[in-house]
């Protein structure tokens, strides 16, 4: 019989009453009393001196409160990076500073320049727009190769080159992939792009800065997956404002595919703007604007090669990509294309040999960070694609190729630091034949031919990393704060329960979830259960939600699947 409540029971979501009923609180509709607005002037070049800036016609215009330039955040703090990566010689990444307003240079189409501040948002527009600059355009740098070449047009002029990291993975293992692939009985070869994205969430980015001139407390109001982050990042490192000074607040979020994770330069200056002018400034994010200020995802172009011996198993693999940095450090943008990706390129397969090497480079567009899978699904894209390349030129069928060389005998550890404790893959497989009706597949192409219409088949298996923890690992890998998560559950008089958890929902349906998982282990009602997040004033040290730590997405349809230490594993 079908659990009526508790873990996997099916329940209405209790979030939909206030977003279907139009009561939901998103940051954007919060307005504080007195507030300002503020517009960005960004860049409209890729690369440029800043020559001049003259702001005396805009701040002369209707409802100007003041008009901020780099100027206004020397001795300010620079947007921080929140993992380091050492290369190949054991030597930290090249790390480039961050300001919240362009100093000296612009760096990517978007970079903010000025941020002027007034009564409305189309005052602070139309100032904006009254704003005259001087910029020396400067060649640019968007190929990451020609990046790296002698000569090439340094994105900032204190660094060596725009190489930010050379990795190696695992560096010992490097000479005996090369020897394995020299003597391998069949090497193919693939060169792919893992293509620049931009995240499109339904809600664009908005902040809200107050401060409390009687208390000296700032507060800041953001549409972010983990307030603490920012807490922690924009308080410790750009304005230096003590954590018990500090409030971040993150109402209901709608959608962030990790675009939401970061801490951006327009949160930082409101906080910074609501303390210098003693009021609430808030800024809205367009969508086109979201285009240039939003990190963008992947841009990574890759070489790989698959060794195989005289029966198609596989002997080697090895792969050198190059991944896009965008102009400046992300928060977690270092450690995507190496952790998140370099330790799942074993996949579903006994590979006894793997090297990966990852040039992290940085060019004259918008940085690049964590999007949906962030690694996983860029590390999946190569082996897979260069597996259906493989069976073409051996003349065999894919499917099979994958079964030959599954992992079977668990635990496993892979040759690149990742130990599967369980996992069935070829009963996975079965079922995905049985459900996709592979035997039935050439009579409905042929079928679809004689409509004059083409059908294909595709597949492809992967490794699901999840978690990003334990905190102590992550830290020995770079991570540059612990990843843990916490909560406090408070037993009010009335017998009911307040959980208040560090981990924000942007969508998975947290207050209905985490009361279900509360409900069946105290043993009451899921009713009498209230989750609280959100709130930095009001919930635990948190780390927020991403890489499936909270809530993985639902699945319509649930094949029989295996676990990781450090994941699962899915057919689609």
């Amino acid at each position: 019989m079908p659990k009526d409540h508790g873990i996997g029971a099916s329940s209405k979501r209790r979030e939909d009453v206030r977003f279907l009923t139009g009561q939901g609180q998103y940051t954007d509709d919060i307005n504080l009393a007195g507030q300002a607005h503020v517009h960005f002037l960004r860049s409209d070049v890729a690369h440029g001196r800043i020559r001049g800036i003259d702001t005396a016609a805009a701040e002369a215009m209707p409802g100007v409160v003041r008009i901020f330039t780099g100027k206004d955040f020397e001795g300010i703090g620079s947007i921080p990076c929140g993992w380091q990566i050492t290369d190949r010689q054991g030597n930290p990444m090249q790390e480039p500073a961050h300001p919240v307003l362009a100093q000296g240079k612009v760096r990517h189409v978007g970079d903010p320049i000025c941020a002027v501040v007034a009564e409305s948002r189309a005052q602070a527009r139309d100032a904006a727009e009254a704003i005259e600059l001087d910029i020396e355009a400067l060649p640019a740098v968007i190929d990451m190769k020609a990046a790296l070449q002698e000569g090439a047009p340094k994105v900032h002029d204190d660094l060596k080159d725009n190489l930010c990291y050379d990795w190696g993975f695992v560096e010992d293992n490097r000479e005996a992939v090369d020897k394995a692939i020299r003597e391998a009985a069949h090497v193919t070869t693939l060169e792919l792009v893992n293509n620049r994205l931009v995240a499109n969430p339904m809600e664009p980015r908005v902040a809200v800065g107050d401060y409390a001139s009687h208390s000296g407390e700032s507060t800041l109001y953001t549409t972010s997956q983990n307030p603490h982050v920012i807490r922690l990042l924009m308080g410790a490192f750009v304005l230096g404002i003590p954590e018990h000074k500090l409030r971040v607040v993150a109402p209901d979020v709608g959608g962030g595919f990790g675009t939401k994770i970061f801490h951006y330069a327009e949160e930082a200056f409101c906080t910074f703007a609501a303390k210098e002018l003693r009021r609430p400034v808030k800024w809205t994010s367009t969508r086109s604007e979201a285009f240039m200020s939003d990190a963008h995802g992947r841009d990574h172009v890759t070489k790989i090669e698959l060794a195989l011996d005289a029966e198609n198993n596989f002997t080697a693999l090895r792969t050198e990509t190059h991944a896009n940095m965008g102009a400046y450090l992300s928060t977690f943008a270092p450690s995507v294309p190496t952790w998140l990706h370099g330790t799942l390129m074993a996949g579903n397969y006994r590979t006894p040999l793997i090297y990966v090497n990852v040039k992290a480079v940085f060019t004259n567009t918008v940085p690049v960070d964590a999007y949906r899978g962030a690694g996983r699904p860029e590390a999946t894209y190569q082996l897979e694609r260069v597996i259906d390349k493989a069976a073409r030129e051996l003349g065999v069928d894919p499917m099979e190729l994958r079964r030959q060389n599954f992992i079977t005998e668990f635990p496993y550890a892979t040759p690149v630091a990742v130990e599967y404790d369980t996992g069935d893959y070829n009963a996975t497989l079965d079922r995905l034949k049985e459900l996709a009706d592979v035997a039935g597949f050439e009579a409905r192409r042929v079928a679809s031919k004689a409509k004059g219409r083409l059908r294909g088949f595709g597949m492809n298996c992967y490794i699901e990393a999840c978690g990003i923890a334990p905190s102590n690992l992550v830290g020995q890998l770079g991570a540059r704060a612990g990843l843990y998560e916490s909560a406090t559950v408070r037993v009010n008089a009335t017998g009911g329960l307040v959980v208040m958890t560090g981990s924000h929902s942007h969508g998975q349906g947290h207050e209905t979830t985490f009361a279900q998982v509360i409900a069946e282990m105290i043993g009451i009602g899921e009713d009498q259960v209230e989750i609280v997040h959100g709130d930095t004033a009001r919930t635990p040290m948190g780390m927020g939600t991403y890489g499936s730590r909270s809530e993985a997405r639902p699945w319509s349809v649930r094949p029989r699947r295996s676990s990781t230490r450090r994941g699962r594993s899915r057919p689609t």
